[in-house]
């Protein structure tokens, strides 16, 4: 017997296959809404963050902000990227956070 013709029928999203994901959920509501709705606002947690905007602007400080915060160091005239005192503005800046 030759199945080839079903082998890949389950991959494809169809009427019926919409029509029973929607049955699926209806009955799902009807016996335990409460897992249904516990279910949903745990895969909401998982995507809110990741399309949130604030992702990108904690992105950006934790970039401007280094891990470590070494000892000061002050250029003798041959490091031209240490400054010359440690209030010397270098480096990353917060002024796009100023301009929000």
């Amino acid at each position: 017997m030759d199945y080839s013709s079903h082998v890949y029928q389950h991959l494809q999203t169809t009427k019926n296959n919409m029509a029973g994901i929607g049955a699926f959920l209806k009955n799902a509501w009807n016996k335990e809404p409460v897992i249904l709705v516990s279910c949903a606002i745990g895969l909401s947690a998982i995507a809110v963050p990741l399309l949130s905007p604030f992702t990108k602007y904690s992105g950006m400080m934790n970039a401007a902000v280094p891990y470590n915060y070494p000892v000061p160091v002050r250029n003798d005239g041959n490091m031209d990227d240490i400054p010359r005192h440690p209030c010397e503005p270098k480096g990353p800046t917060l002024d796009w956070f100023k301009n929000l």
